[in-house]
């Protein structure tokens, strides 16, 4: 409705224009938004104020001129001009009717659209670093990323999942580290574990596995590891360069190869878990990109001696850095180390560059918000590249708090102590969790309720939206039962019967869900599509327990039945944009 509406006053500009009533070069942008209030009108029009200033005429003046321009519509009973100039549009009751066939016409199709015009774009979400399970502050990411993506690709966009895997790097070498430590332990070996290791039962898990394919031929004796390095780090030391003396015997001791074996299966068993988990959570990719592949395949170096090029680095103390203070940066960031390895910044400056030059028009990247510093660094750095820094979209997702009886759970990768994602799905279930997790704005924080979660009450707002949907397929089931049968072409043709309140409002807001749907792709807010199914599902239930559906009488019967399915179509199609499931009975 509202895109007709704004076909229709452009029309009439457009008339206006050729008959030099308005100047030819305007620029303005036809905004239409519904009505607070529908005694003012269902839309309202304020393009008539925005071109009172470049046509130099009186915004009432345009607006009675636009009025006059306007094409006759089946969808208008009337228009009145408001204030200095408002365009207030009143539909007829045929206009909301249309809705309900328009629903069940387009079925699992109905709200998307083709705003997006297939433009390519990225969206690279989770991205977790493969040393341990993900947890439950990694899912709102996930389900936060992959709902975006969703809603993007619903308006037309051509979207490609990706995930980051960050399979090199300082962060994998401790977990290799840990690894090994605990498959020493199964040799017989016995030493104070590194308070800065990874301690999780996974890196048990993984020991006790290099110990079965390999058996005692990686071990070493502990003093050989520790004789450099005290058992703990002394009161008041570097706990980090603990691990990394760590880090450099393995690497010492067993060789290239043999650490190399190491590695690999903390990675290969980590990241196999994260791929299960998230595909579990109804959350897939188009790609998995290796970190490792940047350095391989001579991307990290092509961005580096690009930005040597600029004269966006320079040496100092055997080490390259970046001059990201020029870009507004606290500080110069290197990018090679005086050892010359190469920086993790390197290699997400590297990414960035591979991103934009496989022809993306924008990236989209869903970090959490403990990175929101690195932000202008990444885009400092596309800019020294000559790329077009304007193209990546970073959406800042705070970590959710979960609560269980009251208490909050801490939570930390490297000690373990922490609640896995996959713990919180089979406690709550997925339906729950995808939903909760996008029913806030992406940088408020977020108490994850386990109680309200698991409820099956009006409270829970998943439940409640799910349970209209079950219902409409309940009453379906009843028609049966009862002998009736459902014409829906009768329903349609019949639909003028729909004069309640509760009908008009359901009308209503079915029109609305492609303009949520839009507003909710565009402005990466998927809490908008979330909010308006629970009213959605707010008023159908209302509905429900006001009126008797399957009548005697079978216009009315069939007029409403066709409103049920128009409804639950509706939700459908919103659940799967969340990820949600939509049962047909509760």
């Amino acid at each position: 409705m509202k895109h007709q509406l704004e076909q229709l006053v452009s029309a009439a500009i457009q008339h206006l224009q050729a008959d030099n009533s308005l100047p030819a070069d305007l620029d303005i942008k036809i905004q239409i938004d519904r009505t607070k209030d529908r005694q003012h009108g269902d839309f309202a029009c304020s393009v008539a104020l925005m071109l009172a200033k470049p046509a130099k005429r009186k915004p009432r003046d345009i607006a009675e001129a636009i009025v006059a321009a306007l094409g006759d519509s089946e969808q208008v009973a009337k228009i009145e001009i408001a204030g200095p100039g408002f365009i207030n549009f009143f539909l007829t009751p045929s206009a909301y009717h249309a809705v309900v066939g328009d629903v069940l016409e387009k079925s699992d199709n109905y709200g998307r659209s083709n705003v997006g015009a297939n433009k390519p774009v990225q969206v690279e979400f989770v991205s977790a670093n493969p040393t341990g399970p993900l947890h439950v502050g990694h899912g709102r990411g996930a389900a936060y990323g992959a709902t975006v993506a969703n809603l993007l690709e619903a308006v037309g966009f051509n979207i490609h999942r990706e995930y980051y895997v960050n399979d090199a790097g300082r962060q994998m070498d401790i977990l290799a580290a840990s690894v090994w430590l605990r498959y020493l332990s199964k040799c017989g070996e016995s030493f104070m574990f590194p308070s800065n290791g990874y301690k999780g039962d996974y890196v048990l898990d993984i020991a006790e596995a290099l110990h079965k394919i390999h058996g005692d031929k990686l071990h070493h004796a502990a003093t050989e590891i520790f004789d450099d390095i005290p058992d703990d780090e002394p009161a008041g030391g570097d706990k980090e360069l603990h691990i990394d003396g760590v880090v450099n015997k393995a690497k010492e001791l067993l060789g290239a190869e043999d650490y190399r074996k190491v590695f690999d299966l903390g990675l290969n068993t980590v990241l196999s878990d994260i791929r299960e988990d998230l595909a579990e959570f109804n959350v897939n990719y188009d790609e998995w990109y290796s970190e490792r592949s940047l350095t391989e395949g001579g991307a990290v170096e092509k961005a580096i001696e690009r930005l040597k090029a600029s004269n966006h680095l320079y040496e100092k103390e055997g080490a390259w850095w970046f001059r990201s203070t020029d870009f507004g940066d606290e500080k110069d960031r290197v990018v090679v180390r005086e050892n010359g390895q190469t920086t993790y910044f390197a290699s997400d400056i590297a990414y960035h560059m591979d991103k934009l030059e496989r022809g993306y028009e924008r990236v989209i990247d869903v970090w959490g918000a403990d990175h929101h510093g690195y932000v202008p660094r990444v885009k400092a750095a596309l800019e020294a590249l000559g790329d077009d820094a304007s193209k990546l979209d970073v959406l800042l997702v705070q970590f959710a708090i979960l609560y269980r009886g009251g208490e909050r759970v801490q939570m930390s990768t490297r000690s373990g102590s922490f609640v896995t994602l996959r713990e919180l799905r089979e406690e709550v279930g997925n339906d729950a969790a995808r939903f909760f997790y996008v029913l806030r704005k992406c940088e408020q924080h977020m108490d994850f309720d386990l109680d309200l979660a698991k409820s099956e009450s009006s409270d829970n707002p998943v439940y409640y939206i799910q349970y209209a949907h079950a219902r409409v397929c309940s009453v379906m089931r009843q028609m049966n039962e009862k002998g009736f049968s459902h014409d829906v072409a009768h329903g349609l043709s019949n639909l003028d019967l729909l004069h309640e309140q509760h009908e008009q409002a359901l009308l209503v807001s079915l029109s609305r869900y492609p303009e949520v749907l839009e507003a909710a792709a565009l402005n990466h807010e998927p809490h908008q599509l979330a909010h308006y199914l629970r009213d959605l599902a707010n008023e159908f239930h209302t509905y429900y327990n006001a009126h008797q559906f399957l009548v005697d009488e079978t216009k009315l019967r069939d007029a409403r039945l066709s409103l049920n399915l128009a409804v639950k179509q509706v939700i459908k199609n919103g659940l799967e944009l969340l990820g949600v499931s939509a049962p047909e009975a509760m």
